[in-house]
């Protein structure tokens, strides 16, 4: 292109400006070649004419397009130049707060003065792997890359951190390295990396002061290097120190301060500790308070120091030392404070002896006064012959006395510096290290003295290896692009460094100038005149002879030779440093001690560090001065600089270059004069130059093609090779080919032709607009046109329409009218006839009502007295009636009953005999034949009768039929006169039926009426009530709602806060078992370890009935309900000895529990023996003859008999099992060489044990005593019975209607005394025992016979009295159906109406809950007999099969042996039985070794299963040690397979489910009626019996915890590296994002291979893939629920973060391509039926980010929208969105500055967190629901590829 092209009118050019540097204006008219001017326009409207140097042709910059303004990467620019750095920089930092840039291999770091919330640890995980062209710019970036290259490229790296004092240079690099503690922290204890960390406060302390630029200014330069093993953890660490700033101990400007430390010390003087330093406030010192205020603003340094003091703690320094540190600090402070006394000659001077601060001086560094005191004021002479002794003047002494302050400092600092080193220093090998150096940038003030010129020297070299990097990486480009390579002029300072450094240098000159005993700072500056006045970098100043002007890359600093020779020498009197060496405290004397004629302690320090590091050196070696001088300070500087170059020459360096922006340390205040100065100074610019002499702008094909793809015309688009595509556009749109060129990968551009490119883009898009302009507004016209023509026709149709309707209304009310007047006349007169008609029937029937009422009421009083004469008389005679059958019935009674007391007494005699008995049964038998005969004879009787009806029948119809025919005849007979009869008959009910008629019409005339009236009179009562119940229900409404409101609101936060506080207690607790899992492993890798070192072959086991899990110590015991006696294992115990006895704590609950059930037993005997004792004192009370005895007695005492033999066999059980259980644990005591329990702890057991058995003797004695009382009862009985022989064969049986528990003792107690005591009884009267026998069976006869009558009277009985009770409910029904109905009489006829129908719905409602409750009885006795049915048929079924297998058996036994028989099959009962021995094997084959494969098309979850049967035979055969080593060996199998695949999906999750599945079996057959309630009978059945395993269903939910988070770590290192390249990058949408320019930093610059992008497509694959897998594993659906719940926070927060550190992604299209992707995710979501995971609601935030992105963001209400809209999101991160948006086209705007501030004022009434990233590690708490299985144990199938031979079905 032509400048005339490039200078055409509305071209923005920048022009030089005295205030802003650079100003933006725009032409007026194009230019033409010749012109002498521009005319320009500049933003404030006004015109200027520029004028142009027509020989140079000097143009003006050109401005770049808006679109490439605000840009990550200053090379992006496509015109590359001054006023456009500084342009780009100042639009970041001050419109999008952006204080990191990148210039091409440069960060530039703007110091923003505030607290910035992008340093936090999220911040740090965010960057932590990723590429450096993938975020925006940062220091964590640089450093990550500098990570990176060192473990991908195996070099060493270094990370230059540079610029004036107050840029921020400490602050950057203490990021630095807080970035590589965090992401390369140490694998072991050591905490190396906190110790890195820890450093710093100590050297801010004592290396940083406050100066006028910088209240945390950097006094000296630092070099870290941190060292990394192979793994590229942190192992150790190493600092070398440059150039301290000693003079500032003893001297500071006006509003500066000395060092941190000793206001430090000062605010912390009042502490105990610090008493004897004997300090005050810091104003009390000279050499602390010489800079005025001591303070600053907002720095606490008491809190400081107590960091500082930690800091020192943690670097392993000793307490003592730490003390001895603080006393030489004060010790300075004191000796500034000495005051000195010029003598009156001026020559001498003195101390005098009393002064305190040098008494405080001697006495903290254990120095003597008095020689001190001398020294200071005299200085010796040594010669060749004698020592002089000489005076000082007052200001030689006060030189001499800051001079030893400075070097205590120095010294000092030096030993700090060097105790860190060895508290960093590792004995491991160093792998690699990062270097971070911290270094002084360019300074020049108004005076300059040899610090300055130091560190502007070292600048230089750095400037240098800078300038060289840059270029180094120019060419590699070039050549790795195949571009030709033109040699690039850029700015070479070695000269400037030879006139420094070289032979006969500066730096030469004044070392030997401080050879020369009288030599002085005008010589030097003489000799520097001499010999360095033809130098193009030297200059000699025009009105001074002792300064000189050096000319250097960044600027010309002009220094004052006054002090260079004092400050290079370094001088302090020997006899003061040997008074300090003298010092008694060690610490002040080694100090001096290693002051030797070498390099300071930094510098030795940084040598010994480095001499890992082979650097060989590209220039020859110094000569070495002579050893009989002491080296200068410029010579150690420069010997220390020479070795700090070769370190950063022999690594790969990054650049990070600090900026201040303003002096008044104001936040986000840019001034451009400062800013520019020091770009300049840093290199920057140089940097810009060195790019824009070559080719700049660099586009890789695909994202040029994608930029530009609008300039390429559509028959080239046919053509599927990009790179052609490219070239020919290119050669067609940019017709000089020098302006750009094909690279092998990229396509390279000079300045300012991507510019051009733009604006060609730009003019196509502007000609696409207006063309769809104009052919949206031609559409939009006619669309009006259209809509105005319709609507004029339909107004025209409707008014037409609305006129003809208003003349057809007209003509048609006329009619009407007339009709009405005709309808209303003849109404009027019908009514008026009405009216008078209804007078007259109304007073005719009120007369005629009158008369008959007279009449009628008449006839009821005559007939209401005949019925009360009736009345009276029939009571009067009943009355009679009853007094005469009452006294007749009494006179009947008493004779009857004397009559059957007589009979009772003749019956009871004739009873006792066995003749009456047989008699009776014969007589009962005669009569059982009697009835059946009555039966057969009433049967023959009802046959004969039935025979006869049927007879009596068939005549009756024979007899009908001959009726109905003679009836025919008759009537045909009859049939001529009859008719007119019949005639006459009708006519006469005609006429009565006409009458009826119209007497019905009448009355049916008035029945509507009043109808309609009462209708009337009801509709007008129910509209009232309805209106009434709208007010109550509307005043009900409102309370309900403002209750229900108050409430709702109070259990909303209720259940919120309820909510809120389970989930962080499960997270809590999740969050311990996460943590307890790592220390689990890191125990088993420490165990590991052990085993190794010691080489042994194998562990010890623990005993078998200990509650131990190998490593786990807190896993339960398995708690039975059974135990034995323990008499001979106590004694096997104690013979054994305690040291040998293992303890199980099990032993001791089961005596505990059986302890209590003996004692529940005693004292149910008790109360029994006491009711007993109770009826023998009543019965003995009462005189009734002895042979009466009541069998109630017998009853009781074989019932008590049979107890106590209960007792004494459960007894002697519990004695046996105790034995057998003391016998094991004697046998396991004698076995296991060591126990976990102390011999206390086993002595307390003992003791236990020996209660027990004491508490077991007490009981013995107890039933003892029972036995007796028992007896003697029997005796009693016994004695009754010689007396009595036949007491047991009475009628009556009084203890019948006892329980049947008694009955059965009775029977059994006879059963079992049948041989003794009754064999005495019959045996006197039947020698053979006939008659016995005969007399028991009568016996048993009469009792049956007796029950079955008191049963029959005990129903009658009961039946009488719920008859009467009925009656009595009758008639209080009754009763109140009276009462109601005589009120009713009294209420109005509709107060009757209503309360009727009132009582009929209170009388149905009870009838209803009366049904209700029956119903409830009857299901519930339904549930009750089907569930005793299923019991019974269960026994039948049992004794059914029983039977057959007996008798199958029986028949086996019987058939001969030739004879083969099938054994019938067993119902498998879902046991599996395994030997102990075999345990091993099965977890081998189950657990370890078991591949998921292996199970497919099986059974879900089928491990579990099988576990689950061989912990219920366990169960079954009561073996709790077999089920506790099974879950043990259980348990840690698992562990150890998810140990081994740590990082395979398939099987975590595998076992995920399986254990899960493990645990909902224990709770669904753990017998627990809650987790029971879905399974079915014979899932019951499969339930344990003895055992109670519930703590180990903890163990197990926490192991499933454990595995969840694995799983969830899987998944998630599976999606996240796809999740930012599928959500963010993609182009879901084709053509939707356009690629803006970048520069240098290309996205994935630092892979190694080539792209690696993901789409969103593989994320869902990857998705349905782990879907799949969780559902073909039987995983539990709430358990996927939550799986896909915590991918997609993640996912949510990967992205969300990727956006908030992303300036190019925050566009509108990337809005966009947002939406899309999360409606995918949607989508696939409601595609599994996941939706209710709550997934979405975790991708809230992202949502309304893309929202933000694509909303309208100019007016007020537009920020109301974002306001309402983002509530998900926070604050901070809504102004990180903003200020981050970035068009890619200029039709899009820029959200403004105002337009932000908008929205933060609306939302700073917000409480949001201040975190800006969202914690993507952050895990839910999961939750494992009870999920029971529909599956019987003995359907499951065990395949044979599981090798389970040995496990056998029971």
């Amino acid at each position: 292109m032509s400048v005339g092209e490039l200078y055409s009118q509305y071209t923005r050019v920048w022009i030089p400006d005295p205030d802003e540097v650079w100003r933006s204006a725009e032409l007026t008219k194009d230019y033409k070649e010749g012109d002498k001017s521009l005319q320009l326009r500049l933003e404030d409207d006004t015109i200027v004419q520029y004028p142009i140097d027509v020989q140079g042709n000097q143009l003006p910059f050109l401005r770049n397009p808006d679109i490439l303004v605000g840009e990550n990467d200053l090379t992006a620019l496509s015109y590359l130049h001054e006023p456009a750095v500084l342009h780009n920089l100042k639009v970041r930092f001050l419109e999008s707060n952006h204080i990191y840039t990148y210039c091409g291999i440069v960060l530039v770091a703007i110091n923003p003065y505030e607290q910035l919330p992008i340093y936090g640890q999220d911040v740090i995980y965010a960057y932590s792997g990723q590429n450096m062209g993938d975020m925006d710019p940062h220091i964590f970036a640089v450093a990550e890359e500098a990570y990176k290259q060192m473990a991908r490229d195996e070099k060493n790296q270094s990370i230059i951190v540079s610029g004036e004092s107050g840029a921020g240079k400490t602050v950057s690099a203490k990021y630095a390295m807080r970035y590589f503690a965090t992401v390369g922290g140490s694998a072991s204890d050591t905490n190396i990396e906190e110790k890195v960390l820890a450093s710093s406060p100590i050297m801010e302390a004592i290396g940083n002061a406050k100066t006028t630029r910088n209240d945390n200014s950097s006094r000296f330069g630092k070099y870290i290097q941190i060292g990394f093993d192979k793994r590229y953890h942190i192992i150790g660490a190493n600092m070398r120190t440059y150039l301290l700033e000693k003079s500032r101990v003893v001297f500071q400007a006006d509003d500066e301060r000395n060092y941190h430390i000793f206001y430090q010390l000062c605010a912390a003087a009042s502490l105990p500790e610090f008493k004897e330093l004997a300090l005050t406030c810091a104003e009390d010192f000279f050499y602390a308070s010489q800079g005025g205020d001591t303070s600053i603003e907002g720095v606490d340094d008491a809190e400081d120091f107590e960091k500082t003091r930690q800091a020192f703690t943690l670097l392993g320094v000793r307490e003592s030392h730490q003390i001895s540190i603080f006393k030489i600090i004060a010790s300075i402070l004191h000796l500034g404070n000495v005051e000195i006394q010029s003598e009156r000659d001026g020559d001498s001077c003195s101390i005098s002896p009393e002064d305190e601060h040098l008494n405080n001086f001697c006495r903290l560094l254990g120095v003597e006064h008095s020689q001190m005191e001398h020294w200071l004021c005299h200085r010796k002479l040594v010669t060749t012959s004698e020592t002089y002794v000489k005076t000082m003047s007052l200001q030689q002494v006060v030189n001499a006395r800051n001079a030893l302050a400075k070097h205590i400092y120095a010294q000092l600092f030096g030993w700090i510096v060097e105790h860190i080193n060895k508290a960093l220093h590792t004995s491991l090998k160093q792998h690699s290290f990062i270097g971070v150096l911290d270094i002084y940038g360019f300074e020049t003030f108004e005076v300059n003295s040899f610090e300055q010129f130091c560190i502007n020297y070292a600048n230089e070299k750095l400037q240098q290896q800078f300038n060289s990097h840059v270029f180094k990486l120019e060419q590699e480009e070039y050549m790795k692009e195949q571009i030709p390579w033109t040699l690039i002029d850029f700015y070479d300072n070695q000269p400037c460094i030879d006139l420094i450094e070289a032979k006969l240098g500066i730096l030469d000159l004044l070392d030997e100038e401080c050879k020369v005993p009288k030599g002085t700072d005008q010589n030097w500056a003489q000799k520097l005149y001499d010999r360095h006045s033809g130098s193009q970098h030297f200059q000699k100043p025009r009105m001074s002879n002792t300064a000189f002007i050096v000319v250097h890359f960044a600027d010309k600093v002009e220094y004052l030779s006054d002090g260079f020779l004092e400050k290079n020498r370094d001088t302090v009197y020997e006899e003061q440093i040997n008074i300090l060496k003298a010092s008694k405290f060690p610490l002040v004397a080694d100090l001096f001690h290693d002051d030797k004629d070498s390099v300071p302690a930094s510098t030795t320090s940084g040598k010994s560090s480095s001499s890992k590091i082979n650097i060989r050196s590209s220039r020859p070696p110094l000569k070495a001065p002579n050893k009989e001088h002491k080296k200068t300070v410029g010579h150690q500087f420069r010997t220390s600089l020479h070795l700090l170059m070769e370190t950063l020459n022999a690594t790969t360096p990054h650049y990070v270059r600090c900026v201040k922006p303003n002096d008044k340390k104001l936040p986000f205040h840019f001034d451009p004069k400062r800013a520019v100065q020091q770009l300049r100074a840093c290199g920057v610019l140089e940097t810009i130059r060195i790019s824009a002499a070559g080719y700049p702008s660099r586009w890789a094909y695909h994202d040029f093609f994608n930029r530009y793809r609008v300039l390429v015309k559509k028959r080239e688009l046919a053509n599927t090779d990009k790179k052609a595509i490219c070239k020919s556009v290119l050669e067609s749109l940019i017709k000089d080919p020098d302006k750009f060129q094909f690279g092998r990968t990229k396509i390279f551009f000079r300045a300012g032709q991507v510019a051009y490119l733009e604006k060609l883009r730009a003019d196509k898009f502007r000609a696409a607009t207006i063309m769809i302009q104009k052919t949206v507004r031609g559409w939009l016209q006619r669309v009006k046109y259209r809509r105005l023509k319709w609507a004029t026709l339909t107004l025209q149709r409707y008014c037409r329409g609305y006129l003809a309707r208003r003349l057809a209304e007209h003509l048609r009310r006329t009619h009407a009218a007339v009709v009405f007047q005709k309808q209303y006349r003849m109404r009027r007169a019908l009514l008026a006839y009405q009216r008078l008609r209804r007078a007259a029937l109304v007073i005719q029937a009120f007369v005629r009502g009158t008369f008959v009422r007279r009449i009628y009421h008449q006839v009821l009083r005559e007939h209401k007295a005949t019925i009360i004469q009736k009345h009276v008389r029939g009571w009067m005679a009943r009355r009679r009636f009853q007094q005469l059958r009452g006294a007749a019935i009494v006179i009947q009674c008493a004779f009857r009953r004397l009559k059957a007391k007589r009979e009772l007494k003749a019956l009871k005699i004739e009873a006792r005999s066995a003749e009456h008995l047989k008699r009776l049964n014969v007589g009962m038998e005669n009569k059982v034949v009697q009835l059946q005969r009555k039966i057969d004879d009433q049967n023959k009787e009802f046959k004969t009768l039935s025979e006869q009806l049927s007879a009596v029948t068939s005549t009756y119809t024979m007899e009908v039929e001959k009726l109905k025919k003679e009836l025919g005849h008759y009537q045909q007979s009859q049939g001529e006169d009859g008719s007119l009869r019949l005639q006459e008959e009708v006519e006469t009910l005609r006429t009565e039926l006409e009458r009826a008629h119209s007497e019905r019409k009448i009355l049916e005339d008035a029945h509507t009426r009043e109808n309609d009236e009462l209708r009337q009179r009801v509709a007008d009562l129910e509209q009232e009530n309805a209106l009434l119940k709208e007010e109550k229900e509307q005043l009900n409404n409102q309370i309900l709602c403002q209750s229900k409101d108050e409430f709702a609101q109070n259990s909303v936060k209720e259940n919120l806060l309820m909510k809120k506080e389970l989930e962080e207690e499960r997270s809590r607790y999740q969050n311990l078992v996460k943590e307890y899992s790592r220390l689990e492993q890191r125990y088993d890798n420490l165990r590991d370890e052990m085993t190794i070192i010691k080489q042994t072959p194998g562990h010890r086991r623990n005993p078998s009935n200990q509650s131990s899990l190998e490593s786990d110590s807190n896993y339960p015991s398995i708690s039975t309900s059974e135990v034995g006696d323990t008499e001979d294992a106590l004694q096997q115990v104690e013979e054994i000895g305690l040291e040998k006895a293992a303890m199980d704590m099990t032993v001791f609950l089961k005596l505990q529990k059986r302890v209590r059930e003996l004692e529940q037993e005693r004292k149910k005997m008790q109360t029994q023996l006491e009711k007993r004792e109770q009826q023998d004192s009543k019965k003995v009370q009462v005189d009734q003859p002895k042979n009466d005895i009541d069998v109630d007695q017998d009853a009781d005492l074989a019932y008590n008999s049979l107890k106590r033999q209960e007792l004494e066999s459960e007894n002697k059980k519990l004695k046996n099992e105790l034995n057998e259980l003391r016998k094991a644990m004697a046998d396991q005591a004698t076995q296991s060489d060591s126990t976990h329990s102390s011999p206390d702890s086993y002595s307390l057991l003992l003791n236990q044990l020996k209660l027990a058995n004491e508490e077991l003797e007490v009981r013995k004695e107890e039933v003892l005593i029972l036995r007796t009382q028992i007896v003697s009862a029997d005796q009693r009985r016994l004695a009754g019975k010689s007396t009595e022989p036949n007491i047991n064969a009475r009628t009556s049986w009084p203890n019948s209607e006892k329980h049947v528990d008694q009955e059965d003792a009775i029977e059994a107690y006879h059963g079992v005394c049948q041989t003794n005591s009754e064999t005495e009884d019959w045996g006197y009267l039947n020698e053979d025992g006939e008659l016995g026998l005969a007399y028991q069976g009568l016996k048993q006869v009469a009792r049956l016979l007796e029950a079955q009558l008191q049963a029959q009277s005990r129903e009658h009985e009961e039946e009488v009295e719920h008859l009467k009770a009925q009656v009595e409910a009758l008639k209080e029904e009754m009763d109140k159906q009276q009462q109601a109905f005589c009120q009713t009489l009294l209420l109005s006829p509709e107060a009757q109406v209503e309360f009727g129908v009132q009582q009929e719905i209170t009388r149905l409602t009870n009838e209803n809950l009366d049904l209700k409750e029956l119903v409830e009885k009857l299901e519930k006795n339904e549930k009750k007999l089907k569930k005793q049915l299923k019991i019974y048929m269960k026994k039948v079924q049992d004794l059914e099969a029983a039977q057959a297998l007996a008798q199958s058996e029986r028949k086996r036994h019987e058939l001969n042996r030739q004879v083969t028989v099938q054994r019938k099959e067993k119902d498998f009962q879902g046991m599996l039985e395994y030997h102990k021995e075999d345990e091993a094997l099965l977890i081998r084959n189950l657990v370890t070794d078991l591949k998921p494969q292996m199970l497919a098309g099986t059974v879900p979850c089928l491990p579990a299963y099988i576990l689950y049967m061989c912990i219920r035979h366990a169960d079954y055969i009561n073996d709790d040690v077999k089920v506790h080593s099974l879950l043990t060996s259980t348990i840690n199998g698992i562990k150890k397979v998810l140990k081994k695949h740590n990082e395979n999906f398939e099987m975590t999750s595998f076992w995920l489910s399986n254990t899960c599945r493990l645990l909902h079996c224990l709770k669904q057959y753990s017998g627990d009626e809650g987790f029971m309630t879905q399974n079915t009978t014979k899932q019951n059945e499969h339930c344990l019996k003895n055992f109670d395993l519930t703590e180990y269903r903890q163990v197990l939910s926490d192991l499933s915890i454990q595995i969840y988070q694995q799983l969830i770590k899987i998944a998630e290192g599976v999606l996240q590296p796809m999740i930012v390249s599928a959500m963010l990058e993609n182009e879901s949408i084709q053509g939707l994002s356009g690629v803006k320019p970048t520069g240098y930093r290309k996205r994935t610059s630092s892979m190694a291979d080539g792209d690696n992008s993901y789409c969103l497509e593989a994320v869902i694959r990857q998705m349905n893939s782990f879907h799949t897998v969780m559902c073909d594993q039987g995983l539990d659906p709430e358990i996927i629920l939550q799986v896909f719940k915590q991918l997609f926070y993640m996912i949510n927060a990967v992205t969300l973060n990727n956006l908030l550190l992303r300036k190019d992604v925050c566009s509108w299209s990337t809005g966009m391509q947002l939406r899309y992707n999360i409606s995918q995710l949607e989508e696939w979501l409601r595609g599994r039926n996941l939706h209710q995971s709550g997934a979405v609601q975790t991708m809230e935030p992202l949502i309304q980010a893309a929202q933000l992105l694509q909303l309208k963001k100019k007016t007020p209400e537009d920020a109301e929208a974002i306001c309402s809209l983002c509530t998900s999101l926070s604050t901070q991160q809504i102004v990180k969105i903003l200020n981050l948006y970035t068009p890619l086209n200029e039709f899009e705007e820029r959200v403004t500055v105002g337009f932000i501030r908008t929205i933060q004022a609306q939302l700073q009434e917000r409480n949001d967190p201040q975190q800006l990233l969202l914690d993507f590690k952050h895990m839910f708490p999961v939750l494992f629901p009870f999920n029971p299985s529909s599956l019987t144990m003995d359907s499951i199938h065990i395949p044979a590829c599981l090798n389970l031979e040995f496990l056998n079905e029971v």
